[in-house]
C-alpha cells in the first residue's frame, strides 16, 4: 500500500512538473511582428515643376534616387502648372499621389478623390511645422488627408534693368502706365493662368478700394467679386501671356521683353542662375501664396509606395534640399539648420518668418463668413471669359 501511494505520489510530481513545464513555455512565447507592407515597386505622383527632383538640372539636388535606393520604388511624376490641372489628372486617375495647393485639395477631399492617411504610418509627422499640422486646407472633420511639403508667396518678378529700385505695389501689372524705363507696361506683364488669380486682384483691391469691405480675397460677395473681375478685365490689354508653364514664362523673361509678373521663387533662382537680371518681392499689399500638401489618391495602386514616400518626404535633408532648389519654405522647422545647399539663413531669406503675412490659396466656397460668396465654380468660367478679352 505504501508503495502504490508512493507511485500515485510520483506520478502526481510528474503531471505537476509538465504542466509547470507547459505553462512557462507558453509564457515565453513571443506574439508574432505585423508582416512588413509589401512595396509594390513604384509610385506615381502629380506635382507641381520642380517639385521633385532626381539630379537632372542639377547632380546637387536629387531627393528621388536615395528613395529609390532605399525602397525599391521607382518614382515617376507628372508636372502640372495649374491646381486645376491637378484636379483633372487626379479625377481621370491613374495617379498615387498629388503635391496640391490649397485650391485644389479642398476639391479633391469633397470630391472623394483623396483618402484620409493613417498618420501612423507616417512617424515623422510630429516634426512637421505646427502652423502646418492641422491646417484647414487638409484637415477635415478632424482627419488628416495629407502631409504638408513646402510653402511660399507668390512674389513679384521684375527685370533689375527696367526696375532700378524694387516696385513697391502690384500696380505695376494691374494698372496700365509707364515703368521706371519710361516704357509703356503693356505687353511686358504676364498674368497667372488659373482662375485662383482673381484672389490676387482681389487683395491688390483691399488695400486699392478699402470701401469695398474685402477682408479675405477668398471670399467675395457679388460686390466685390464683380470690381475684382472688373480690374482683370482692365488688365487684359496690358498681359504679355497668361502663364501656367514655369519654364515658358523663364523663356519670356529671357527672350521676349516680359520686365514684371506674378512668380514663384523657383522662376526666380532658376533665371538669377542663368545670368538674367532678375529680382523679387512682396510689394505693400501682401502676396497670395500657397502651401502644399501632398494627398493620397483614393484610388491608388501603390498604397505602400505611396505611405513610404509620405514619411521621407519629411526628412529634413529632402526638405531642405528642396527649399533651396525652389526658393520655398520648408514644412519641417529641422530643416533650416545645417542643410548645406540651404544655408543658415535660408529659411529667413525665403520667408520662413512671412507666414501670417501670406494668404494663401484656399477654395473659395459659396458658404462663407460673410453668409454668401461667390463659389470657384464660378471663378473658374468667369476667368476663362476674361482672358478670352470678355
Amino acid at each position: 500500500m505504501y508503495a502504490n501511494a508512493a507511485r500515485h505520489a510520483g506520478r502526481l510530481a510528474a503531471l505537476s512538473s509538465g504542466v509547470v513545464i507547459a505553462l512557462a513555455g507558453c509564457g515565453k512565447k513571443e506574439p508574432e511582428a505585423p508582416a512588413a507592407p509589401v512595396l509594390e515597386g513604384r509610385v506615381d505622383i502629380v506635382a507641381w515643376p520642380g517639385y521633385i527632383e532626381r539630379g537632372d538640372t542639377d547632380k546637387a539636388y536629387d531627393w528621388v534616387t536615395g528613395y529609390e535606393a532605399r525602397t525599391g520604388c521607382k518614382v515617376n511624376v507628372k508636372t502640372a502648372g495649374t491646381s486645376d490641372e491637378m484636379v483633372s489628372l487626379m479625377t481621370q486617375g491613374g495617379y498615387d499621389l498629388v503635391t496640391a495647393s490649397g485650391d485644389a485639395s479642398i476639391r479633391l477631399i469633397r470630391g472623394g478623390t483623396v483618402q484620409a492617411v493613417d498618420l501612423a504610418r507616417v512617424p515623422s509627422y510630429s516634426t512637421v511645422d505646427e502652423r502646418l499640422r492641422d491646417a484647414a486646407w487638409h484637415t477635415v472633420d478632424g482627419k488628416h488627408y495629407g502631409v504638408p511639403y513646402q510653402w511660399g508667396p507668390n512674389v513679384l518678378m521684375y527685370n533689375t534693368n527696367a526696375f532700378k529700385e524694387a516696385p513697391t505695389s502690384w500696380s505695376v501689372v494691374f494698372e496700365p502706365g509707364r515703368l521706371p524705363d519710361g516704357k509703356p507696361n503693356k505687353g511686358r506683364i504676364q498674368a497667372y493662368d488659373g482662375a485662383i488669380y482673381v484672389a490676387d486682384a482681389a487683395l491688390y483691391l483691399m488695400s486699392k478700394q478699402p470701401d469695398l469691405g474685402i477682408r479675405n480675397p477668398y471670399e467675395l460677395n457679388e460686390a466685390q467679386y464683380a470690381a475684382a473681375l472688373a480690374l482683370l478685365r482692365k488688365q487684359h490689354p496690358l498681359v504679355h501671356r497668361y502663364w501656367h508653364d514655369a519654364n515658358v514664362q523663364v523663356q519670356d523673361f529671357t527672350n521676349e521683353g516680359v520686365v514684371a509678373s506674378g512668380s514663384w521663387p523657383f522662376q526666380v533662382n532658376t533665371l538669377k542662375a542663368n545670368g538674367q537680371p532678375v529680382a523679387s518681392v512682396v510689394p505693400a499689399e501682401g502676396a497670395t501664396g500657397w502651401a502644399d500638401t501632398t494627398l493620397m489618391a483614393t484610388t491608388a495602386a501603390h498604397p505602400n509606395c505611396a505611405y513610404e514616400w509620405l514619411e521621407w518626404s519629411v526628412n529634413p535633408k529632402v526638405q531642405g534640399d528642396l527649399a533651396a532648389w525652389f526658393g520655398s519654405v520648408p514644412a519641417v522647422p529641422a530643416a533650416c539648420t545645417g542643410n548645406e545647399l540651404l544655408g543658415p539663413e535660408g529659411c529667413a531669406t525665403n520667408g520662413f518668418n512671412d507666414f501670417d503675412k501670406i494668404w494663401f490659396w484656399r477654395t473659395p466656397e459659396a458658404a462663407c463668413p460673410q453668409g454668401e460668396c461667390v463659389p470657384y465654380s464660378r471663378w473658374s468660367t468667369d476667368y476663362v471669359a476674361v482672358m478670352g478679352g470678355r
